[in-house]
């Protein structure tokens, strides 16, 4: 029976979402489309029911829902268990003493598993909205939201019905009285009649968020690029060793935590992966680094504090007996939606009237007066309501959030005790990022001043044309709102290994000049050390050839077929060859002759044929994936445009 029951219920959530249209199936795969990655794609729209009644998505979904969709979920549960329990009662209670067996029979029997639907006025009078009100609105908008996320589903007489596995899975909720409307995280008037005109903060929410997102932008630049230098090998156990954060730290002119951070969110936004080597697993960036390198300011930081949002961890936060470390992908399920009731809750905190953040390490904060609030303590409460089984349901709870805030505002969402316009807009929507962004970031810069003391200034962020420039022929000497390099006898000759001359050096460089020729002692160094370079040669060798026999070596170097090679005599007894030792074995046997491969110690190597591995890229994302999808399990021809470019979904 508990199975027919079970049918009943995914055929009523079959049918509701079969009357939907494919723009709103689209819209609620892409709501649910991260706990839906973890399953098949559904082929069908009954296997789409199943997967999200399944008890794995229904746990994660739950963990996003506000406080009145949870109470009116939770009373239908609850009612909808009484009515199975009574329409067709389980076994009794086992006897005290009972053995394990027994008490699993019962705890797995139809009274706790059945759902039976239940009319919609029960759960309204069971939230106290009987009677038409701010409760009965509220409960009515929340059900329908309910149904719209495929949490619940009507029944053809208006009955709900919901997943038989949410009576176990609130279990441990208790609801409570129903609060129309979200705590207030601050008092209405927190200073009184007047606000003192020193408690008010001399910069903007705005400023604090450009001023920030410019930091975070040159520090990740900075992050990125060394790691793309020196790639970072991570432990046995996984994650980074600390030595290696350490390093990656110093680099990037940030701190541990900080750093622990944005190489999380990098590897989230498929900047960095994880590649097998033979000396083990090494962090470096992939493909993407390249494309993301080329685009402006606020398009490189989009896709990092979209990660963000939804990253299974709080990096920052360590717990006690832990050791910090990063780039392991993280467990913590509850940490995308305690992010968004922290964000929601400090969204209704006007500028002036928010608290400060609770340093670190996190220490609980003094219990007030009987009846008063903490503002640490009336904030997790407000949060409370956006997410109420992610906040203070959770062990940790302060620390978490308060490691939680710091990581945002280091991001630049929030400021002063409230969000900033780029907090609200992650709020709203993570995937819309990129207009907040230009307007916070102004455009990258593609000249910079040259100055007689051998510096040059870029006054603002400059582009990676620039900064690499710069960076070939100069040391970088400062950072902040301008960006500073220094010309020295070294850092030309950098430039001069690397193919440059002093005339195209120079026209390099006065074409990125923002003020017409360069100056005259900047010209001198570079002429001045061109006239010195070069004067001791290095000759470049891939690989020699050696032979007693020299006839035999001055025949080699005359052969026609072996031109490729571009062997050169440097003994009369050995050659040097452009090509590597592999290269120059396979041209010397084509030509009929039968070298062997000697190793720096003098011996004959036995040679074993390389193994190459392919390096499988990563998929595009689609966001036409789920219209298609849609489009599919409803059985409605998609138009062409919207037909994805791929079979998959």
């Amino acid at each position: 029976m508990t199975n027919l029951d079970a049918v009943e219920g995914l055929d009523a959530l079959t049918r509701s979402l079969a009357q939907r249209t494919p723009e709103q199936l689209a819209a609620l795969l892409t709501r649910h489309a991260e706990p839906l990655a973890r399953r098949p794609a559904p082929t069908e729209l009954r296997g789409l029911a199943s997967a999200l009644w399944s008890y794995e998505t229904l746990h994660q979904l739950v963990l996003h829902l506000d406080h009145p969709r949870l109470q009116v979920l939770t009373a239908a549960a609850r009612i909808s268990q009484e009515r199975a329990r009574n329409a067709a009662a389980g076994p009794a209670a086992p006897a005290p003493g009972a053995d394990y067996q027994s008490l699993m029979a019962h705890r797995l029997s139809f009274a706790h598993l059945a759902s039976e639907p239940v009319p919609p006025e029960d759960v309204f009078a069971a939230l106290g909205g009987t009677s038409p009100g701010r409760t009965r609105s509220v409960a009515e908008t929340a059900l329908h939201a309910l149904y719209d996320d495929g949490l619940a589903a009507p029944t053809e007489d208006g009955a709900i019905v919901v997943p038989p596995r949410t009576p176990q899975l609130l279990a441990a909720h208790h609801p409570g009285p129903l609060l129309p409307d979200a705590p207030r995280p601050v008092p209405e008037d927190p200073a009184g009649p007047a606000t003192p005109a020193a408690a008010v903060p001399p910069t903007s929410p705005h400023d604090e968020s450009r001023a920030a997102a410019a930091t975070l932008a040159a520090t990740l630049d900075r992050l990125l690029a060394s790691l793309a230098t020196q790639p970072a090998a991570l432990r046995k156990s996984g994650g980074l060793a600390v030595r290696e954060i350490k390093r990656l730290a110093k680099a990037a002119g940030a701190t541990e935590p900080h750093t622990r951070l944005l190489l999380d969110l990098a590897l989230a936004a498929d900047l960095i992966a994880l590649t097998r080597t033979p000396s083990g697993i090494t962090a470096l960036p992939t493909g993407a680094y390249d494309d993301w390198l080329a685009r402006p300011p606020g398009a490189r930081l989009a896709p990092v504090l979209a990660a963000w949002s939804g990253l299974w961890d709080i990096p920052t936060h360590t717990p006690f007996g832990e050791t910090p470390t990063a780039l392991v992908r993280g467990h913590d399920r509850h940490a995308p939606a305690l992010r968004h009731a922290l964000l929601a809750a400090l969204a209704t905190v006007p500028h002036g009237a928010g608290a400060p953040l609770p340093p670190l390490p996190f220490t609980e904060p003094p219990e007030q007066e009987t009846g008063s609030h903490s503002p640490w303590q009336d904030l997790l409460r407000a949060a409370d309501w956006h997410r109420p089984l992610a906040v203070t349901h959770q062990p940790m709870a302060g620390e978490r959030a308060a490691h939680t805030l710091h990581e945002a505002a280091y991001l630049g969402l929030t400021a002063h005790g409230t969000l900033t316009p780029l907090g609200h807009a992650l709020l709203a929507d993570p995937r819309s990022l990129d207009g907040p962004l230009t307007d916070l970031l102004p455009p990258l810069l593609e000249q910079a001043h040259f100055q007689a003391d051998l510096t040059a200034v870029v006054p603002g962020r400059p582009a990676a044309a620039l900064a690499a420039l710069l960076t070939s022929a100069a040391d970088r000497e400062s950072e902040g709102h301008a960006v500073t390099w220094r010309f020295t006898p070294t850092s030309v000759r950098r430039a001069l290994d690397t193919g440059h001359t002093a005339d195209t050096l120079l026209e390099d460089l006065t074409r990125a000049s923002a003020t017409g020729p360069l100056p005259q002692p900047l010209g001198y160094l570079i002429r001045d050390t061109a006239r010195a370079h070069g004067r001791m040669r290095v000759l470049p060798a891939a690989c020699c050839i050696r032979s007693d026999d020299e006839a035999l070596v001055k025949e080699l170097a005359a052969h026609r077929a072996l031109h490729d090679l571009g062997l050169r005599a440097i003994a009369p007894t050995v050659l040097v060859s452009a090509r590597p030792p592999a290269a120059t074995l396979d041209a010397l046997r084509a030509a009929g002759y039968a070298p062997a491969l000697e190793s720096d110690t003098g011996t004959t190597t036995v040679e074993r044929l390389p193994t190459h591995r392919a390096t499988a890229p990563v998929p595009a994302r689609d966001h036409r994936a789920p219209l298609a999808l849609a489009h599919r399990l409803l059985g409605v021809p998609a138009p062409p445009h919207e037909a994805p470019k791929s079979g998959g979904a």
